[in-house]
């Protein structure tokens, strides 16, 4: 009588890296519309919770969608190397908390970020290897300052210094991996997915692959 086969029981856990999901894009692109969405539809990535010297916008809530910080405690985490990333956007700064990212990744938990491009710059460089970088598009110019003006948050010239400021931005494509034109809501949420179950299978983020494969090869 012959042994049973090995079951997935008898193999060690396929241990793997977390990765940086970077979304990118002018503002109005709907990268935080999306962000949510891809939240939750995948429990598998938690969304880094950025510091900032900007107020609260309504029903924004300190710790869930900011860490609201003034101008002293923002300056205190920066020159300590407490962020792994930040950036003056519009008068006001944000940055990227270092230790709960660092640990998240070695964890192997994804972790999905609402940056610029400048962030995005800046945790290649911290973390290399580990950030995959979407640019979300508009459709089209029009369609961007139609959406900046139904946010019904910011006055006119907040608007007009946005949209002056898209086309710098849009510039910066050609540093991502991948650009997603959100025209629709369900197929951009659908092709940022896909990117997302790609990358974790990169042989390179996973770490356990090698004694994965020789304790598979004990049992042929």
């Amino acid at each position: 009588m012959t042994s049973d086969p090995t079951t997935s029981a008898d193999m060690p856990p396929l241990a793997r890296r977390g990765l940086l999901y970077v979304l990118s894009s002018p503002s109005g692109a709907g990268k935080t519309t999306l962000s949510r969405e891809l939240l939750a539809a995948d429990a598998g990535i938690s969304m880094s919770v950025s510091v900032t010297t900007r107020r609260p916008r309504p029903g924004e809530v300190d710790g869930r969608d900011y860490h609201f910080v003034d101008d002293r405690r923002f300056t205190e985490m920066r020159d300590s190397g407490g962020l792994l990333e930040w950036a003056r956007v519009f008068d006001h700064h944000y940055g990227t908390p270092r230790a709960w990212v660092e640990a998240a990744v070695a964890a192997g938990r994804d972790v999905l970020f609402d940056i610029d491009w400048q962030g995005a710059q800046q945790l290649s460089e911290k973390l290399p290897g580990d950030v995959v970088r979407v640019f979300l598009l508009p459709p089209s110019g029009a369609v961007l300052e139609q959406r900046l003006r139904n946010r019904n948050q910011d006055p006119p010239e907040v608007v007009a210094r946005r949209m002056a400021a898209a086309s710098a931005e849009i510039s910066h494509w050609a540093e991502y991996d991948y650009v997603v034109v959100n025209d629709d809501i369900a197929t951009s949420v659908a092709g940022l997915r896909a990117i997302l179950a790609a990358e974790r299978l990169r042989r390179a983020r996973l770490s356990g692959l090698m004694a994965f494969v020789r304790e598979m090869q004990k049992a042929l």
